[in-house]
């Protein structure tokens, strides 16, 4: 693909050799860039993965019925899954229009953080507002994520997607990782930082997301430019930015037939992305549901984290190597196997394992997706595409928790529901096997000049 260099800074910190050369990153757009990897990853893991689902099932959840904690813990996912899903599109248009990705993305992390804070406030039985502070801080997360999605093509010099793409994965386990094991440290000892019981040490740690959060977003504030607008032409239509906003959206949706290799890459991505979330979503409340204690739970993630780091690092190089999307089909079948050995587990030491195993595919799967789309999209729609890509994760992430919830509700027992997503990533990977990413980049770039051609004109 071609793409015009990031503008080299005085003070690059790494240089252009080096090993943070091969990992992209090459530039301090760059470094700061992956840097919000590292800042919403504490989201990811305290939040949506390791302490607060044990935290809604034993202290928020305490006294409803058995079930219950983990079916609203699913649909509550859900809820935040479909409202960013319905979000992301007109704002990414609108985003694109003002030429406002950063504005945007800044506005989503506040809420996030103020939720996450507010969140930290819930108590024993307070589980209605902890699952309602939990959708809007979700929805902040989830909808900073599209525009900072949308912020790759602008930053990674040519050729080096997949490479800085994975190198943000990996700066984001590492940066979860961090701040989870701390978490982990306060939630199992928490005698010695003088909390009275692991439920305050809960609060704690759900709370320091929102410190973090907000910390390590800064970086990416100061050194990284907000991408030019480029005239498209539904712009023509004028009137207010809403209703331009709209013609751009409406344009785009209207394009996807011309995009057909991008619209391949939804379908495979809507698949496999459901599994991928549900696993990621569902794995502790479905641990502590089989009996599987706290300590286990948040450990065995806490290896996932720092052992992802190198897998997800190797992901990229593997992409330079033989594709993106044959790496992404590798990574596919490992997690099939996932679902086999989960719906297996029974003892503590197999959920390490199990985690060992996500740790060696999902950053590299996730990186690879992101960089492969990214470079079949138009940069001057970059936000609104990147909006659908939210949309195809998000619409199929809500039916794998409401799955979960359904079966577990209807059956007492959640193994069948963690079988079935198996049957999502031999889908999408046998959809995958049909793209042509070179005719997919193609497509792209001829319509990155038509857009400059229509610029030159105006």
């Amino acid at each position: 693909m071609t793409r015009a260099p990031a503008p080299a800074h005085p003070a690059d910190p790494a240089g252009p050799r080096g090993s943070a050369a091969r990992m992209g990153l090459d530039s301090r757009p760059a470094w700061a860039w992956a840097m919000y990897d590292w800042a919403n990853s504490a989201f990811a893991t305290t939040i949506l993965a390791a302490v607060l689902p044990i935290y809604v099932r034993e202290v928020a959840g305490a006294g409803l019925p058995a079930g219950n904690a983990e079916a609203y813990w699913g649909y509550a996912n859900a809820i935040g899954l479909l409202i960013v899903a319905v979000l992301s599109p007109v704002l990414g248009a609108m985003a694109d229009h003002l030429g406002a990705k950063k504005r945007f993305l800044a506005g989503f992390v506040a809420v996030g953080v103020v939720a996450t804070a507010a969140l930290a406030q819930s108590g024993r039985g307070d589980w209605l507002m902890a699952l309602a502070w939990f959708v809007v801080g979700f929805v902040g997360f989830a909808g900073a994520n599209v525009f900072y999605d949308a912020l790759l093509p602008h930053v990674a010099r040519a050729d080096r997607g997949d490479v800085l793409s994975a190198a943000g994965f990996a700066m984001g386990y590492l940066g979860g990782g961090i701040l989870l094991a701390l978490n982990l440290w306060w939630i199992t000892d928490y005698e010695r930082f003088g909390l009275p019981d692991a439920a305050a040490a809960s609060r704690l740690a759900i709370g320091s997301v929102a410190v973090w959060w907000a910390l390590f977003t800064l970086p990416l504030m100061r050194f990284v430019s907000e991408p030019a607008r480029r005239a498209v032409p539904a712009d023509a239509t004028g009137g207010s930015p809403v209703r331009a906003s709209f013609a751009r959206l409406a344009a785009a949706a209207r394009a996807l037939p011309r995009y057909r290799q991008l619209a391949l890459f939804l379908g495979a991505f809507w698949l496999y992305s459901d599994g991928i979330g549900t696993i990621v979503k569902m794995a502790t409340i479905y641990g502590s549901g089989i009996g599987i204690g706290r300590n286990d739970l948040i450990g065995a993630l806490l290896l996932t984290q720092f052992a992802g780091v190198p897998f997800a690092l190797a992901y990229g190089r593997l992409a330079v190597r033989i594709g993106a999307r044959r790496a992404v089909q590798l990574g596919l079948g490992v997690y099939v196997g996932i679902c086999a050995f989960g719906y297996a587990m029974t003892e503590p030491w197999q959920f390490w394992v199990l985690a060992l195993m996500v740790a060696t595919v999902q950053g590299g799967v996730q990186a690879l997706s992101r960089s492969l789309f990214a470079s079949m999209v138009p940069r001057a729609q970059s936000a609104a595409f990147f909006g659908f890509f939210s949309v195809s994760a998000k619409l199929a992430g809500v039916l794998g928790p409401v799955m979960f919830g359904v079966v577990t509700q209807t059956t007492g027992n959640s193994r069948l529901a963690i079988l079935f997503i198996a049957v999502f990533f031999i889908a999408g990977a046998g959809l995958l096997a049909k793209l042509d990413v070179a005719e997919g980049q193609r497509v792209a770039r001829a319509e990155d000049a038509a857009s400059l051609a229509l610029e030159a004109a105006a």
